[in-house]
């Protein structure tokens, strides 16, 4: 026993000192698992693959971190960090990040402020991408061909026709010829105005025509780190963005047809789009599988199902590659108008794709579930296959669709015990608690 406690607490301290020095190492240890960056390399690694993988929701949390571990942000790390809000349309962390760039001493770039311009765009406010331009000249910073365009389709997804109009001018007065991602922000203007316009149609239809002799001049500008994968199509906010990565899916060449296309099937004009498809065809060109998308959209949202599944099944027997987006849009398409025979042919397009294991995703899931939940008549049988495809996958559908299938169940004569009816109102109840959305009783 006395050589225990003068082996504790005796000159030498031995098992004092061991314990000190395991304490010392645990937390050193502990801290090295804890921190995943230590230097602005490191950092600015992690920032690149949550831009990369879309996580804009981080990168205030990782700043954050950058400050508490005293490490200074260099250009490159405000570039990923502004260039990832702008995929996020993260309006307010936008600027936070450019204020706290100019507060440490770094001036923008006008590739930088091209984000931010891109920024407002997707959030849809016009005026603030034009103080954008203001603050640049003040820094004196001079605007590139993309700034302007990037400023155009800000303003076009406002609806600002007339701030869109303006631009065009400025530019043409300039000596600058108009590519065709003007052409493309300028139909989508017109599509955004409003009210919009009776023929609203047919200047898109012209501006199509106009587009056939668009300038190259700009497109080969540097949109920031290739890397990162920021195309041009997302830099202007178009609806192509999310597809023009993917192989065979679009001709980028098309970018004004897509965008005409895409504006004519939203409008249902079934006129507007064989006027196109003929103009594509007298081109010498073949739609691609995007603008197949949209012949499809229209046609069946028109109540023209016979020739948007003739679309379909020509499309497929030509031989060429299948994707989950042409059974999605036939699936959608049918269901618009909630006709039997829409629904009907809705439910057996559903069976296909799962015997072809096309299997529906959350946002493709989701998506379906919010138009098949809308039926006000008829079994709700739609909605329940698409719920059970998902919940056979372990997928939970958005808040919205998950509500807006609540709410038409409720609506039908469905016993308070019912086992489906307590699942949807368990998984409802879980959504809202996680977006802390509280339900207050009805007055």
């Amino acid at each position: 026993m006395k050589f225990l406690f003068r082996s504790i607490s005796g000159p030498s301290r031995t098992l004092l000192r061991a314990l000190g020095r395991r304490e010392f190492c645990d937390a050193a240890a502990i801290k090295a698992k804890r921190n995943y960056a230590n230097n602005v390399s490191e950092y600015n690694t992690v920032l690149t693959s949550l831009v990369t993988k879309r996580r804009p929701f981080l990168l205030r949390d990782v700043y954050d971190d950058m400050m508490l571990d005293g490490v200074q942000p260099t250009r490159d790390t405000f570039e990923a960090l502004i260039m990832g809000t702008m995929r996020g349309a993260r309006l307010q962390d936008a600027f936070f990040f450019r204020d706290e760039m100019k507060a440490m001493g770094l001036v923008p770039e006008a590739s930088i402020y091209n984000f931010l311009i891109s920024t407002c765009g997707k959030c849809k406010n016009s005026n603030l991408a034009i103080q954008i331009l203001e603050e640049m000249k003040r820094y004196d910073i001079k605007p590139n061909g993309q700034t302007y365009v990037c400023l155009l389709n800000a303003c076009a997804a406002a609806g600002r026709l007339d701030q869109v109009l303006a631009i065009v001018r400025d530019m043409t007065a300039a000596g600058a010829a108009l590519n065709k991602f003007c052409y493309a922000g300028l139909i989508v203007a017109h599509m955004n105005k409003m009210p919009r316009e009776d023929d609203v149609a047919a200047k898109i239809i012209e501006l199509a025509e106009q587009s056939k002799g668009w300038s190259s001049l700009e497109s080969n500008e540097n949109i920031g780190d290739a890397m990162l994968g920021i195309s041009e199509e997302e830099l202007y906010n178009l609806h192509t963005a999310e597809f023009v990565h993917r192989r065979f899916f679009l001709y980028r060449q098309f970018t004004v047809y897509h965008v005409a296309f895409h504006a004519c099937a939203d409008l249902k004009n079934v006129e507007a789009i064989d006027t196109l498809l003929e103009m594509l065809k007298n081109d010498g060109k073949t739609p691609d599988i995007f603008i197949t998308l949209q012949i499809m959209r229209c046609y069946l949202h028109a109540g023209d199902i016979d020739r948007g599944v003739r679309v379909f099944e020509e499309y497929l027997n030509e031989g060429k590659p299948p994707v989950i987006e042409l059974y999605v849009t036939l699936v959608e398409g049918a269901m618009a108008t909630y006709t039997p025979r829409g629904m009907q042919l809705a439910q057996e397009t559903l069976v296909t794709m799962n015997s072809k294991n096309y299997f529906l995703n959350t946002k493709i899931g989701s998506d379906l579930l919010l138009v098949a939940a809308g039926e006000k008549t008829g079994g709700y049988t739609n909605a329940n296959f698409i719920w059970d495809l998902m919940q056979a996958r372990n997928i939970v559908p958005s808040l919205p669709a998950v509500e807006a299938y609540y709410n038409g169940l409720k609506e039908r004569e469905i016993p308070e015990d019912d086992p489906r009816l307590l699942n949807v109102s368990r998984a409802l109840n879980n959504l809202r608690a996680r977006f802390g959305i509280v339900r207050t009783r009805p007055q």
